[in-house]
C-alpha cells in the first residue's frame, strides 16, 4: 500500500477519507476548489471526485505521484477540451514535484500525438498557470 492508503496510526481508510487526504496532497487548493464549486450543484458528485479518481486510483501503488500527473496532463491536453481541468492538473504537478520544463515537454510532446492545437493549447494553460504561481518560464535563446 502506499502512503496514500493508510493514515499514520496504520488504520485502514474509508475511500472517501483517503480520496479527501489524495485531493489535498496533490491538488492542494486548486482541487478543493473544484469540490467547492460542486456543492450547491451537485454534491454527491464531489464525494465521487474523492472516492474514485483520488481515493481508488491515485491511491494505488505502481507508479508515483509525479508519474500520474505526467500522464494526466498528457491525457487532458490531448483531449483538446479540458482547459480547467488541465490547469489544476499542472498546478498539481508543481505541487509533486515536476518543474515547469518537464511540464512544458510533456505538452510539447503532445504535439506528435494529439497535434499543434492541442499542444498550443496546453502550452497556453501551463503559461497562464506559471503566471499565476510567481513567473514566467524564462524564454529561450533567440
Amino acid at each position: 500500500m502506499t502512503h496514500l492508503s493508510k493514515i499514520a496510526s496504520g488504520v485502514e481508510e474509508s475511500r472517501l477519507e483517503r480520496g479527501q487526504r489524495a485531493l489535498a496532497e496533490i491538488d492542494g487548493e486548486a482541487g478543493h476548489k473544484v469540490v467547492a464549486a460542486l456543492a450547491d450543484i451537485a454534491p454527491d458528485f464531489a464525494t465521487y471526485v474523492f472516492e474514485f479518481p483520488f481515493g481508488d486510483i491515485y491511491s494505488r501503488p505502481g507508479l508515483d505521484l509525479r508519474s500520474r500527473e505526467i500522464a494526466t496532463i498528457a491525457a487532458l491536453a490531448a483531449m483538446g477540451n479540458a482547459a480547467p481541468q488541465l490547469k489544476v492538473h499542472i498546478e498539481a504537478g508543481l505541487n509533486v514535484g515536476l518543474t515547469r520544463d518537464e511540464i512544458v515537454e510533456v505538452l510539447i510532446q503532445m504535439a506528435v500525438y494529439a497535434g499543434f492545437p492541442a499542444a498550443l493549447n496546453g502550452l497556453f494553460a501551463a503559461k497562464e498557470v506559471f503566471a499565476a504561481k510567481g513567473g514566467q518560464r524564462p524564454q529561450g535563446p533567440s
